[in-house]
């Protein structure tokens, strides 16, 4: 089954377990760098002093990166379910492009979320999971293919594909803001859908290739 997977996607499915394999044998100082730090004082955070300091390649390392098993389980079937599908349909470049613009835009929206946190005076902590990429396909999947019926995991509930996007996109919306569930990115879940969704209308205003291109006079 893996084999069957198109390029893009089993290269982020193994490139996540690798990943996470990586993490299990190295000291978490070691890969401490690589994960996504707020812009702010670090030395609140639970690394006390000497903890790293936010680097623009965060924005995509930490993306490869987990928490947990579970964490990865999660993602890595998310991606499996949605990813095949979007990559058959767009090709591996535009696949692999929205898929990385989600992720840094997800981590944008954290970045920004967690350095205003810091300047307010809340402890610093890192940001790492795929789970900004993986709400960015859910929201292309339901914009591409609306009526398409998915299955919930908890509950098992089957749904269109463009109700499940809402339905996840307005929890995480009340998450973030209450604050109810601590410990997720709920913002970066928010940011992963709202980078996608601007790329996605970017590429639909754009004429198709084979259009005839206006004459210059």
């Amino acid at each position: 089954m893996f084999k069957n997977l198109p390029p893009v996607t089993r290269a982020l499915l193994a490139a996540n377990a690798l990943v996470f394999l990586l993490q299990s044998l190295v000291s978490l100082t070691t890969l401490a760098p690589f994960m996504l730090w707020p812009i702010g004082d670090a030395a609140l955070g639970p690394y006390g002093q000497g903890a790293p300091a936010f680097q623009p390649w965060q924005l995509l390392t930490y993306g490869f990166m987990h928490g947990n098993l579970p964490h990865l389980l999660f993602n890595m079937l998310a991606l499996f379910m949605f990813g095949a599908q979007l990559e058959h349909t767009w090709g591996q470049r535009r696949f692999l492009t929205y898929f990385v613009v989600c992720v840094v835009g997800a981590g944008l929206c954290q970045l920004a979320v967690v350095s205003w946190s810091v300047a307010q005076g809340g402890g610093a902590y890192p940001t790492v999971g795929a789970s900004g990429g993986v709400f960015g396909l859910l929201l292309a999947y339901g914009m591409l293919f609306p009526h398409q019926r998915v299955m919930l995991l908890i509950p098992p509930i089957p749904m269109k594909a463009r109700t499940l996007v809402l339905v996840y996109g307005t929890i995480e919306l009340f998450l973030g803001i209450t604050g109810t569930q601590s410990g997720v990115a709920h913002f970066a879940h928010l940011g992963g859908m709202l980078f996608g969704w601007m790329l996605i209308r970017h590429w639909r205003r754009q004429p198709p290739s084979n259009a005839p291109r206006a004459r210059r006079f």
